[in-house]
């Protein structure tokens, strides 16, 4: 199935959980966070959380600077 991440489509498995997509865009594990079709998705639930076709995801990484 399809799906939009960051404003490009991707493809992914059918059965895909807010964690596969998140490892398909090769993200980094940790300063990340995750919206899906414009809400927060808790990290705590990226691992159950499926992913329908679709959906527009957005992935944010945390930047540090001054």
């Amino acid at each position: 199935m399809e799906v939009q991440v960051n404003g490009q489509w991707r493809e992914v498995p059918d059965d895909a959980t807010v964690t596969d997509v998140l490892k398909a865009v090769d993200a980094p594990e940790r300063g990340v966070a995750v919206a899906m079709n414009g809400e927060v998705v808790r990290r705590g639930e990226w691992a159950a959380r499926a992913v329908p076709a679709g959906a527009r995801l957005e992935i944010l990484t945390a930047v540090q600077g001054g």
